[in-house]
Parts: structure tokens; C-alpha cells; sequence
């Protein structure tokens, strides 16, 4: 079990995945700093149940990752309330649901993408790696898609797929460059786990079938948050560089590239 002296920060976690990636931590003792864009509401409700239940801290701060000066502010509230971050979970990210080819993006919506998949993420890192390297321990996890390690095409994402791609390879590069000072850095890429199952728990799904997924189940916010838990535990330390599908053997991105 992870000791209780640790602190995470997660982007976008005031619902969904990220959601039910901090609640996974607190479970294990980890202080948690709830990062959200627009839902108010929904993070202070989070930092409500996490504090009744886990006996943990828990703060909230409002910031967009794709906003340089909303990173900055996001790192002085941690260290004004933290003093420090031991462990960066980088969920958030900018989506565009509008199918769009390449030639329709504008230059803004093609900046705010990358900005919010990758330079966001590196803005993060910037700060918060060195103050790692001085406790000699860290533990980075970044979120990618089915297959981004294989630099795959997908129609009428490009800008954020361009993104996560280039963000497999910084998550190998910093995995490399920071792995003797006692700080790992990986992926997970969720399959697709939609609508209320992204904070739903495996129980919940056991009994559920779901005929398109090889397992037999659908997946679950739990699916994803307690690799992510696995991957910040103290003895997992030779896990480093990885990126890790968690899809139910589901041929998710095949599928997608297939919707012309």
C-alpha cells in the first residue's frame, strides 16, 4: 500500500476516468488535487466525498491544461497547499467530437488541441520533475489512445492523435532520462469505456454482457484506475517506458478507423 505522505495531481478529474482514478487513490492513502476546467460543481463535490471517506486532503483548483498561465497557476496552488507532488496524472486532455478532416481544422483549434494533449503535459513536467528528482521518487502517468505507441492514422482526429503520439514518445523519453532518480513515467490508453461506465466499478459490470468485447464485460472506470494504482505503488518501480492497453482485448481503434 502506498503511504499516506504521497500527493497526487490529476488533471481533469472531476468526472469521469480522472474522477474515479482519485477516489482509487485516496482509497490507498494518496492526497489528491482535483483539477477541472468548467465543472465546478462536480470537483467540490468530489473533494467532499474524498475527505469524508478517505480521511485524506484534498484540494480543488480551476485551469485549463492548454493555457500555459492556468499551468503555472495550477503549480503554485499545489505547492501553496501540497508543498510538493510525488505523483502527476495527466487525464486531461481536448477533444473535438465534430468529425473533421485535416484541411477543416483552423490554426486555433489545431494550437488548443496540442496545447492540451501535449505542451500542457510538458509545461507540468517542467516544474514538477525537479522537484521529484530531489525525493528521488516520482511517478508520472499520462493517458493516450489504443495503439498510439504504433503511430497509427485515424481519420478525423488528426490533431489529437498527432498529439498522443508525440506524448508516447516524451512519456519513453522522460521514462529514460529521469529513471535513475527514482521517478517512472507511463501511458495507459483505455479502451472504449463510455457514458456512466467511466465511473462505474468492475462489480457493477461483472454479469453485464457486452457481446463486442472479447472479456465479455464492458470496461470500467475502476479498469483504468487501479493500473494506474499499480503503476504509483511504491514496488513498482521496474515498470518504466511502458505503454499499457486496458480495452478488454477489444479492437478499438480498427472500429473507429472504419466509421467513414
Amino acid at each position: 500500500m502506498l503511504i499516506t505522505t504521497r500527493t497526487a495531481l490529476l488533471t481533469g478529474s472531476a468526472s469521469g476516468l480522472g474522477k474515479r482514478t482519485a477516489i482509487e487513490l485516496a482509497q490507498k492513502g494518496i492526497n489528491t488535487v482535483i483539477n477541472y476546467r468548467n465543472s465546478e460543481k462536480e470537483a467540490s463535490e468530489l473533494k467532499t466525498y474524498i475527505t469524508e471517506n478517505f480521511g485524506v486532503e484534498c484540494t480543488v483548483i480551476q485551469g485549463d491544461i492548454a493555457s500555459v498561465r492556468d499551468c503555472e497557476k495550477i503549480i503554485h496552488h499545489c505547492i501553496a497547499e501540497h508543498s510538493h507532488i510525488d505523483i502527476l496524472i495527466n487525464n486531461a486532455g481536448p477533444y473535438v467530437h465534430e468529425r473533421k478532416h485535416l484541411i477543416d481544422y483552423d490554426m486555433d483549434e489545431w494550437k488548443y488541441i496540442i496545447d492540451g494533449n501535449l505542451n500542457g503535459v510538458f509545461c507540468l513536467l517542467k516544474y514538477f520533475v525537479p522537484k521529484m528528482r530531489e525525493k528521488k521518487w516520482g511517478r508520472i502517468i499520462n493517458f493516450g489512445f489504443e495503439r498510439a505507441d504504433t503511430a497509427p492514422g485515424w481519420i478525423y482526429r488528426s490533431a489529437f492523435a498527432a498529439a498522443k503520439v508525440g506524448l508516447v514518445s516524451l512519456t519513453k523519453t522522460v521514462a529514460l532520462e529521469e529513471a535513475k532518480y527514482g521517478i517512472t513515467a507511463n501511458m495507459v490508453s483505455p479502451g472504449e469505456i463510455i457514458g456512466h461506465w467511466k465511473e462505474s466499478n468492475i462489480l457493477d459490470a461483472q454479469g453485464k454482457n457486452d457481446e463486442n468485447t472479447p472479456v465479455g464485460r464492458p470496461g470500467t472506470g475502476e479498469d483504468i484506475a487501479r493500473t494506474i494504482s499499480f503503476l504509483c505503488d511504491e514496488k513498482s518501480d521496474f515498470i518504466t517506458g511502458s505503454v499499457i492497453p486496458i480495452t478488454g482485448g477489444k479492437d478499438v481503434l480498427s472500429k473507429r478507423l472504419g466509421s467513414y
